[in-house]
């Protein structure tokens, strides 16, 4: 196992050339870049490419499709953090026109606005943006196909919407915007709108000839914030480190965990879709970034924001080759042959009695459950053996706490004390919680039978 900060060890090293190069093969890509990053630094890239000689590497520029969605996502997500606009607000709040004003900036974010998941014909990633001179000839003469909020149905003209949002709010073309607000102060410099060399060219392979067919690199116009962007992989783990912490210069810590909570069901269990992010759980793991696919090109973006890994795997080919699964094999591959050392344990630095003094075993009715003080005044309330309903809570201003997880997320623990300063119970969302189970004397709604706890002899 390596020390943080130290380069993969030669056999991960190898173990992630060799899924690479397999990927490469198998997919019959014309070339393939690799990356992988750890705690912030790249630690390993390889290439694989059919031209003898000549290899692309981590600066070469390909076109990432959809994950230009996060981009846009990031975006939207700064205009609500500088309070210019809400996620419950309607659309036509600040979009007018547009034939599907009544759907939330959330729902346009998460896929659950119910419009359809592409334009109306011509197939819009193979013609030029020219075509769609409108958001009507983007949305059709049908935007909606279901309820809006009532599930997920992935919507690329949802995304040109949001776009389309931007500008109108920013007053600025969305690539404008784009270049100011994230590109440049991630130093992305080579994430751009049209391709920049040295970049791929996308190609076409037959599904039953090793032969291609070059494909077109169109120019989207309003469909561009959706899947516009030409990237690197190197350029993409730098977003994916902000990605996984934040940053202030483009968007909070607390904003990019939003982005990454499910904000609708899809129909598979073990995926999901926060705002602008795509979510896969599986052996114990959750993994967070974005797919992309155009004509000619295919692209994966993945971090395990536990172990501190992401990956990133693109390829040149319409088809056949699946980076979104290499890009977790890679991740993958890393966390298991060289898992995260953790931080070493270490005390709070100060400790207030009065929190102190109420850890310990506390009582929901005859549930069992323990009360544990974490930093900066944090508590933590788990069920007893684990089981059941459990949440961390943060310390707010006015003496109570705000729960962060699960059942309890929002929801808002208060001390209950008696006259005499004493504490009487804990309330959390109405439940009372006390230090024996229904205690006597305690304020438990409905009270406490006066002849007390008893045996029953039949």
């Amino acid at each position: 196992m390596t020390s943080p900060g130290e380069d993969l060890l030669p056999s991960t090293r190898r173990a992630l050339l060799h899924r690479a190069a397999l990927a490469q093969r198998d997919g019959r890509a014309p070339s393939l870049v690799a990356a992988v990053q750890r705690q912030g630094r790249l630690v390993w890239s390889g290439a694989r490419t059919c031209v003898e000689g000549h290899a692309p590497d981590a600066d070469t520029q390909y076109r990432i499709g959809s994950i230009t969605k996060t981009f846009t996502a990031v975006l939207v997500l700064r205009l609500r953090d500088e309070g210019l606009i809400d996620l419950d607000d309607p659309l036509e709040k600040h979009l007018h026109g547009t034939g599907a004003g009544s759907v939330t900036v959330f729902q346009l974010l998460g896929h659950s606005a119910g419009l359809g998941a592409e334009a109306p014909a011509p197939w819009w990633e193979r013609t030029p943006g020219t075509l769609r001179p409108e958001l009507a000839d983007v949305l059709g003469e049908r935007p909606r196909t279901h309820p809006a909020g009532h599930r997920h149905h992935y919507s690329n003209p949802g995304y040109t919407l949001l776009g389309s949002l931007v500008e109108a709010v920013r007053g600025v073309p969305w690539e404008e915007a784009l270049r100011r607000e994230i590109l440049e102060p991630l130093g992305m410099h080579r994430t751009t709108s049209e391709p920049v060399a040295p970049h791929a060219g996308g190609w076409a392979v037959h599904p039953w000839a090793d032969v291609m067919l070059s494909e077109p690199a169109e120019d989207l116009g309003l469909m561009a914030p959706a899947g516009q962007l030409w990237s690197t992989a190197s350029d993409l783990l730098r977003f994916a480190a902000f990605l996984a912490e934040g940053d202030d210069r483009v968007l909070a810590a607390s904003s990019v965990r939003e982005m990454r909570a499910p904000a609708a069901p899809t129909e598979t269990g073990s995926s999901g879709y926060g705002l602008g992010l795509q979510i896969v759980t599986g052996a114990g793991t959750v993994l967070f970034g974005h797919t992309g696919s155009l004509p000619g090109f295919v692209a994966g973006l993945w971090i395990n924001v536990e172990e501190d890994i992401a990956a990133v795997v693109l390829a040149n080919v319409t088809s056949g080759l699946p980076a979104a699964t290499v890009a977790a094999e890679l991740v993958g591959i890393v966390a298991e042959a060289e898992p995260r050392i953790p931080e070493p344990w270490r005390p709070l630095p100060e400790v207030d009695e009065e929190l102190l003094a109420l850890t310990g075993i506390w009582h929901w009715g005859t549930h069992t459950f323990t009360l544990r003080l974490l930093a900066d005044r944090g508590l933590e309330l788990k069920p007893w053996g684990g089981k059941g309903r459990g949440a961390s809570f943060t310390a707010g201003p006015d003496g109570t706490w705000t729960g962060q997880d699960d059942y309890y997320a929002g929801e808002t623990l208060r001390v209950v004390r008696r006259d005499d300063g004493s504490v009487d119970h804990l309330d959390l969302g109405s439940f009372v919680f006390t230090r024996e189970p229904y205690e006597a004397g305690a304020a438990v709604p409905g009270g406490v039978d006066a002849e007390g706890w008893r045996g029953f002899s039949g």
